[in-house]
């Protein structure tokens, strides 16, 4: 009897029009590549770095003084002078020292420029071999074009001899200190190469992935460039996407090639074999990158302008790169499809290797992952209890996290920035690096005895080293202060003086003198912007991982699969937190990875969860819809999860292992964020791919066995249906002529 054919889904429909039209849509392609890179390289990229936290304290500060006090909303930073022979304050030190703060303050965008020499000033340390010299310009730092900034440092720079050293620092100036992920890029597109090549054993199948990759990443840089013009983006936004849309562009194409080589031994023809690796795998494929870009989108909900232009940038960079692996991939396979099989002495082409089973059933085979699924078989809870318990065991560092923005402290060693940083702690104490600007609005002009409570106030706050004289607005009712503490701009106790100034010393001064006063400057944005993401990432928690649910619950007709998605997916980021805080907050293999010891970046478990939680949806898609395959195919849920594992465990792993290299070829950069970035997405893929899907996600579907496929009929009939894989072949199709 000839089975029912249903109409087709729109991946295959648009695989087989890839197919029949391989030329057209390889030139089309090209053509948008083209078209993309050149309209953008004509408009160019408008990078805006300008961000806002509003509805904090530190943006209060920054609103008030360009409303009232626009001398002093532009960024402050520091020209630091060190006396290697001698005193800061000789005829010829001074002579040089004067020469280029004049060249100085003449440059565009330079406010003023105040001397160390200049009366009642404290710029020179105790010993008069340190001195700084305060730079403030018009704008504050992400606004001012960087051309500008580097004409500064190079009239400062002029002073600089073998006897006077001259380093320059503050938010302006780490602007120039860019960092390019051209090397890391390259070392991780070289050990992609040969991660292929290892699995695949072809040099034509290894290029596929790296050139479907390639095609649609670069047409991901064209219209991240345009989209540039709509939303804001950071600087390093391209850089970011570059990352993720190496890794996944690759990761797809992998997936894709392999079942397409799986059709080939068993006998499909090279039109068939391809139409049916889009129909299975690209179908995963599809689903997985949304999943993705849902993931990247939710930022959103933040509501922090910083994070919007990198979720849009790297969403831009999956979308391109998924898109290429479902129309590019198709027609060059249908292409060269013939040629991207291993071949193996002895063995006929097409033929099935030695130790490959083509009948599908997994239980038979003689590889390593067949056995591996049926010793998971025999052993669920063995497998299921040690695999959970080395999960908890990482993310157990997590729970001691403590989130903040780094500061030149953790610059490279040899920057500017760095030695400026590390001169001025040396010659004014570690606070000095971080000032807290308090900004108070009197309610009449220069009212005398407002002003004298809140510098009593300040000045008698433990831990305050000392307060400057308050500088005064032109129409006297705005006042600026610069109270330095004694810690370090990063350590919990200013973050604790920050909140201590808010919450207990300054109110009280501020009902008793009528003032406004608020607590600003670029130690204050940072306690501001980790409480914000602190605050809404639970929100943002719930919102991806309920979409996410909720699609698979849709795609799946399971109420197991979306609950142990979820909690699995969870254990890898918090693992993955967990390593990251032993390296980079305890300090743990800190000669090995060259980042000094310091709070974990309060954006990254932002940006890591929702780059994680997409990327493991990746694996959990590929695997559960193989193992949804065969469940369809024959209802046998144990033998499901052992022909799903056998089937997907080495792709898998070689696509992990392709992201790790990816990822961790950024901890070779000298920056501590990229380093963290690159360690902790390269720790949550390995352990997403080698511990939860290898062993806890078997085990788990193993013990919970038919149950996993248990679903209400009512709600079944409800929901719109969605599916990673087609209906299952009743029967054999002859095979087309290839």
């Amino acid at each position: 009897m000839q089975p029912t054919r249903q109409r087709p889904g729109l991946v295959p429909r648009v695989a087989r029009w890839c197919v029949e039209h391989r030329r057209r849509a390889l030139i089309a392609w090209i053509v948008l590549l083209l078209a993309v890179l050149g309209v953008s390289s004509a408009v160019g990229t408008r990078q805006a770095n300008q961000f806002t936290l509003n509805g904090t304290e530190s943006q209060r500060a920054v609103d008030l003084l360009k409303r009232d006090f626009p001398a002093q909303s532009g960024d402050v930073d520091q020209i630091v002078f060190h006396a290697r022979q001698g005193q800061i304050t000789s005829p010829a030190s001074r002579a040089r020292i004067a020469a280029a703060l004049a060249r100085v303050a003449r440059l565009p965008h330079v406010a003023e420029v105040t001397s160390p020499y200049a009366a009642g000033g404290r710029a020179i340390s105790s010993d008069g071999r340190i001195a700084f010299a305060t730079l403030m310009f018009d704008k504050q730092a992400p606004a001012l074009p960087k051309p500008a900034i580097e004409r500064v440092m190079s009239a400062a720079e002029q002073a600089r001899t073998p006897d006077l050293q001259v380093e320059l620092g503050g938010a302006a100036i780490e602007q120039t200190q860019n960092t390019s992920f051209g090397t890391a890029s390259a070392v991780g597109l070289a050990a992609a190469i040969v991660v292929l090549l290892i699995a695949f054993g072809s040099f034509v199948a290894m290029g596929l992935p790296i050139v479907t990759a390639l095609l649609g990443l670069g047409t991901a840089f064209g219209a991240i460039a345009l989209a540039s013009h709509v939303i804001d983006m950071p600087d390093f936004s391209s850089e970011l996407a570059a990352m993720i849309g190496l890794g996944v562009g690759i990761d797809y194409s992998l997936f894709v090639v392999t079942r397409f080589r799986e059709n080939r031994r068993r006998g499909d023809a090279v039109r068939s074999a391809t139409v049916v690796a889009m129909d299975t795998a690209g179908r995963a494929v599809l689903f997985a990158g949304s999943t993705v870009i849902i993931a990247l989108l939710g930022m959103f909900v933040l509501g922090v302008s910083f994070l919007d232009g990198l979720a849009v940038a790297s969403a831009i960079a999956v979308l391109f790169t998924m898109l290429a692996a479902l129309t590019a991939l198709p027609a060059l396979l249908s292409r060269i499809g013939k040629r991207v099989e291993r071949r193996r002495l002895g063995t006929p082409d097409g033929a099935a290797p030695t130790g490959v089973t083509v009948s599908g059933d997994a239980a038979t085979g003689t590889g390593f992952w067949a056995r591996w699924a049926r010793l998971i078989r025999r052993h669920p809870w063995p497998a299921a209890i040690p695999g959970l318990a080395i999960m908890l065991a990482i993310a157990t560092p997590a729970l001691s996290m403590r989130m903040g923005l780094g500061d030149a402290g953790n610059d490279p060693a040899g920057t500017t920035t760095r030695k400026a940083y590390d001169l001025l702690a040396d010659g004014f104490g570690q606070g000095f690096n971080g000032p807290l600007q308090v900004v108070a609005q009197l309610p009449n002009p220069n009212d005398a005895a407002a002003v004298g409570r809140v510098a009593t106030a300040l000045r008698e706050t433990p831990g305050i080293a000392s307060v400057s004289r308050p500088q005064v607005s032109p129409g006297g009712r705005t006042l600026v202060y610069q109270a330095f503490p004694r810690s370090a701009p990063q350590a919990r106790a200013t973050t604790d003086l920050v909140k201590n100034l808010r919450d207990d010393v300054l109110p009280p001064v501020a009902r008793e003198s009528g003032a406004t006063i608020v607590v600003g400057g670029p130690t204050a944005s940072s306690v501001d912007f980790t409480h914000v993401l602190s605050n809404k990432l639970p929100l943002f928690i719930a919102v991806v991982v309920g979409l996410a649910a909720l699609l698979l619950l849709i795609v799946f007709r399971s109420l197991v699969i979306p609950v142990q998605a979820a909690v699995m997916n969870l254990l890898s980021i918090g693992a993955a937190l967990g390593v990251t805080v032993a390296v980079f907050q305890y300090g743990w293999l800190d000669g090995l990875i060259g980042a000094d010891k310091g709070p974990i970046e309060s954006w990254l478990p932002v940006m890591l969860f929702a780059i994680v939680f997409g990327l493991s949806m990746d694996y959990e898609v590929f695997l559960v819809s193989r193992i949804h395959e065969e469940w369809t195919k024959r209802r046998d849920a144990s033998g499901a999860v052992v022909e799903g594992v056998a089937t997907t465990g080495r792709v898998i792993t070689a696509a992990a292992t392709i992201m790790v290299c990816v990822f961790l070829a950024f901890v070779l950069l000298p920056e501590r964020a990229v380093k963290m970035f690159g360690l902790s997405l390269a720790s949550a893929v390995f352990l997403d791919a080698f511990v939860i899907r290898s062993v806890l996600l078997p085990a788990v579907l193993e013990l919970t066995g038919r149950w996993t496929w248990a679903f209400p009929g009512r709600l079944g009939r409800r929901l719109p249906r969605l599916e990673t894989e087609p209906e299952p072949r009743v029967a054999a199709e002859p095979s087309e002529a290839g």
